[in-house]
This record gives C-alpha cells, structure tokens and sequence, in this order.
C-alpha cells in the first residue's frame, strides 16, 4: 500500500485499473502443447471462457481442430485430461484459435511457448518463438490485462525483454497500466493435470500488484499445491535451479551406474541401499540411472541458468581453473545414449557382429514412459549414432508415429524381425510386458543382443533364453556366459 501525507491509504493505478475491470473472468492462453492445454482446461472449469491461442500452421491446425472437437491432440496416456477439455466444451467455457485479436477479450492471457537452445556451448538460446507471442499479445493488449510468462525463461527475461517487447507493441507501462508476472510451468507429461493442480505454483510478478493479480489467477485451479509468491527473478530462478539440481542429481546416479559396470555389481542394489536411509537427511529420493533423462526441460535448463549468471551485472566467485558443476552434470547425462552405443556395439562384438552391419531394433522414441513427448528425446542421438555408423534401424513406440522424418512404427514384430540387437530405450509398460521366448522368435536369431537402458526386463529370463544381454548399472550381468 501508498499512503499519502495524512496516512490515507492512496490507491496505486494499476490497483485502480483492477478495482474498476472486477475479478478475472476471460483467460487466453498461448500455446496449445503440454503446458497450455491442461492449463486452459484447467482455467475454463473455473473460470468464465478460456481462448485457446494457437498459431494457424500446417504442424499446429491438427491441434486446433482436435481441441475444438473436444478430443487431446496428446496422444500418450493423460488422465483426465481429455474428459475435461470434453466437459469444458460441451459447457460453452473452452475455444482453440488462430486469431489473437481475441486477447482485446480477456482479463489475463499466459504464455505456455518452448524455449529451446540454438546452441548449448556457446549458451546462446532461441527466443525466437516467445518473442513471436509476446509481440501478438502486445498488439492487442489492453489496460488492466495481466500477463503471465509459464515458459523456462532465462533469470531478467520478464521484467528485460518481455516487458520492452509488451511496452513497444502496446504504448503501455508494464506494473502501471498492466500486470507481469512469471508463473513457471511445474508439469510432468503422463500425469499433467495432476501436477497442476497438486504441486505449488511459484508466482513472481515485476511488482506487488503484478503478484497479487497473478495469484488471483492460479489459486482457484490449485488442490493440494500452495502459492508461494516472490518477485519475477526469483520466480525465473527457481524454476530453472530445480530442474538444474535434479539433472545434477541424475547424473549423479548414471556416473555411479558407470562405475558399477566397471566394478562387476548392480546399480539398483547399490540405489535400494542408499534409499533406506529414510528420515536420515543423507540420500533420500535417489533417482534412477538410464539411457537419459526422463524430463524435457532438463535438457536445456541448465544453459538457461548459466546464461543467466553469465549476463548477471556481478560475477558470480568460483574455485579458479573449474568448470560449471552442472554444466558437467548435463554432459554426463548427454553422454548416455552415447553408452547405450558402446553397450549395443560390444553385446554384437561377443557374437562375431559389427554395428555397420546389422539391424537394430529401438523401442521407445518417448524421453518418458507412456506419454507422447518426444521433446530432445535421447532416442534420437542413439538413433544418429547407428545410422552413421551404416546399421539398419527399426524404430518402435506405441504412442508416436513420425518424429523428424524418421519412420516410427507400431507394430512391434516388424521392427524385431531379423534384429540382431535390441535396444529400450523408454520404459514404456508395453516394454515391461517383453517375453524372451516371443522376443527371440520374432528376431529369428539363436542368440540375439538385448540393451536395456531403463532397466525393465528381467536379465536372467533374457539371458537363459540366449540372449547376450547388457543394461545400464548392471555390471553384475553384462559378462554372462552365453546360454546355448
């Protein structure tokens, strides 16, 4: 609050502009993927009318026309999710549209748009397409709107580019004439309804009436989960410093994975042991290795951060001559497909093979078990290493059916006829249903080669059926004998 020289309480102008406009009751939101549309389901069975805003493209219409059939264009397992975008638009509270006009409508619009990296090593990322949404809504922004940024942002992009961007377009003072805030997305794909409304919501606006009108927002939508207000820098960092630690975390936990390999043992032994300290504070939640990690956002965030304190006005002090911890954490986790490589070419090594020539079989091209999400998924590095190296690869995933120009199929005796290897690469429940005896029928081969880098089959089945086997932390298993 102001006060005046009398202490009067004196009303600020943006808090003015609220007052007269009343509660929210219209919401648009940008970008109709896997933050914007549970989000916008989830707003329109609170709120009034939600616009879905979806840039009229030939990649992007199919989303549109799904959404406004009542139908999820996400085709991996999401529950509850296509029953509530049904329910909200047999209610008359939900449309998907190209025509960002519609934002002149709404009493707050939030940007759920990706924030990809052009280049990881030199931390130069593409803004590209947040800039793009940021300058639709500022040509149809309006005094009182409020403005929420959802993407993983670098720390200063909502009160330094996106409020010059909102300012240039609209004539308007960002924290005078409308709200900003940063409200990052906190969801995990297979159960993004859930997360919404379960976890806490970090909610940081440029300045208090920006919090307070974002709060106003995201608490009807909340069950379990809580608010936790601070100002939009801290809300930017917490966002990308908790992906950060989990990504150190898990390569934490693929490094120790490494090292039992090399030291003959299981990994998840040694995982099992470490976990039942519980209540202790020591290694509680330990992750699990694999071929990589199981979150987009992970990829990518960590450059977010270092970017962020490369640009920041004080350097940050560090021990001389090292290198950034996390930054080493992400190449470790980059590594992994890599070693799904090493593991497949010296399983076909024991059998007299070659990568160049022979048919591998990849199942699951999803970074997560079940859902459709193929966003930097490790799939696809191991997938290039293959190709070039002159092996013949099938690809399986009962979710996806085309990623980039490569052929996906789902029909998973295509892809294992004639493999002499076999990689998983996603724990899909499928996957974990996988019989040796079938397996190696399909293959047509007396001892085929099975990689498992989610650790979803049982290495002994596997292995008394013939197969050569090899996993991800199983040192104890990869120097079989082979079972005639």
């Amino acid at each position: 609050m102001v006060y005046n020289i009398l202490g009067c309480v004196v009303m600020s102008k943006l808090r003015e502009i609220f007052r007269k406009r009343g509660p929210i009751r219209k919401i648009g939101v940008v970008g109709m993927g896997y933050v914007g549309i549970p989000s916008a389901a989830l707003f329109a069975d609170k709120f009034d009318f939600v616009w879905g805003l979806q840039r009229d493209r030939r990649s992007s219409r199919y989303n549109i026309e799904m959404l406004n059939k009542g139908q999820s264009p996400l085709k991996g397992e999401e529950p509850g999710l296509e029953e509530l975008i049904q329910k909200v638009r047999v209610e008359g509270k939900f449309e998907c549209t190209s025509d960002f006009s519609k934002i002149r409508e709404v009493d707050a619009v939030t940007v759920a748009i990706q924030t990809p990296f052009k280049d990881n090593a030199a931390l130069e990322p593409d803004s590209g397409m947040l800039e793009e949404g940021l300058r639709q809504i500022g040509r149809h922004l309006r005094r009182g709107i409020l403005v929420v940024l959802e993407s993983t942002i670098m720390p200063g992009t909502t009160k330094g580019m996106a409020a010059g961007i909102l300012h240039e377009e609209s004539g308007l003072t960002p924290g005078k004439d409308f709200a900003l805030a940063h409200a990052p997305e906190r969801v995990m794909a297979g159960r993004l309804i859930k997360t919404i409304q379960e976890h806490d919501r970090i909610v940081g606006g440029i300045n208090r009436e920006s919090t307070e009108r974002a709060v106003e927002l995201y608490e009807p939508v909340l069950t379990k989960g809580k608010i936790i207000a601070m100002d939009s820098n801290a809300a930017e960092v917490t966002k990308i410093a908790g992906d950060t630690f989990r990504d150190l975390q898990i390569a934490a936990v693929n490094q120790l994975a490494l090292y039992c390999e090399a030291m003959r043992i299981n990994v998840y032994d040694v995982r099992a042991g470490m976990n039942s300290l519980k209540g202790e504070g020591i290694a509680q939640a330990v992750p699990y290795p694999g071929s990589g990690v199981e979150e987009h956002c992970l990829t990518k965030d960590t450059y977010h951060q270092e970017r962020g304190a490369m640009l920041s006005e004080s350097k940050s002090d560090h021990l001389p001559d090292t290198g950034s911890l996390y930054v080493l954490a992400r190449r470790i986790n980059d590594f992994m497909p890599a070693h799904m490589y090493n593991l497949t070419a010296s399983g076909l090594s024991r059998l007299g093979k070659r990568i160049e020539y022979s048919r591998i079989a990849v199942l699951g091209w999803d970074f997560i078990n079940n859902p459709d999400d193929t966003r930097n998924t490790p799939a696809g590095q191991y997938y290039d290493m293959l190709t070039k190296k002159g092996a013949k690869v099938a690809v399986h995933d009962p979710y996806v059916s085309g990623y980039n120009g490569v052929e996906i199929s789902q029909n998973l005796g295509h892809c294992l006829k004639g493999a002499s290897a076999v990689a998983i690469l996603t724990g899909h429940s499928q996957y974990q249903a996988l019989k040796p005896r079938k397996i190696k029928k399909l293959t047509g081969l007396q001892h085929p080669v099975i990689v498992d880098g989610r650790n979803v089959i049982d290495p002994d089945a596997f292995i008394n059926e013939g197969f050569v086997y090899l996993g991800i932390g199983r040192g104890d298993k990869n120097r079989h004998d082979i079972s005639n």
